[in-house]
């Protein structure tokens, strides 16, 4: 049974401002209906006591331990800075008239 007609795809084509050739029209008239069928068939399985799912496995996120580790001292981290003020990086400002 189709629910997709070529003049449907034709006139999404058309409000999406997409060129399309008769041979495409047909092409994706084929495979929307068969997207449609597919999706008619999940709904008919899909009842209220059957919960929705995104995964068919429960995933759950997996944290490491915040650990403290050995860090740069400041003046290590501004060895290498083209400029620095006041134990900070120095960089142009970047709102208002260009420089």
């Amino acid at each position: 049974m189709s629910e997709i007609t070529s003049e449907q795809v034709a006139h999404l084509a058309n409000l999406a401002r997409i060129a399309l050739s008769q041979d495409e029209i047909d092409h994706l008239t084929t495979e929307l209906d068969s997207i449609v069928d597919s999706i008619a068939k999940v709904q008919e399985v899909a009842t209220p006591d059957v919960p929705a799912t995104s995964h068919p496995i429960p995933l759950e996120n997996v944290y490491r331990d915040d650990v403290v580790g050995n860090t740069l001292t400041v003046e290590q981290a501004l060895l290498n800075a083209p400029e620095s003020a006041d134990n900070r990086f120095k960089v142009s400002a970047i709102l208002g008239e260009e420089q």
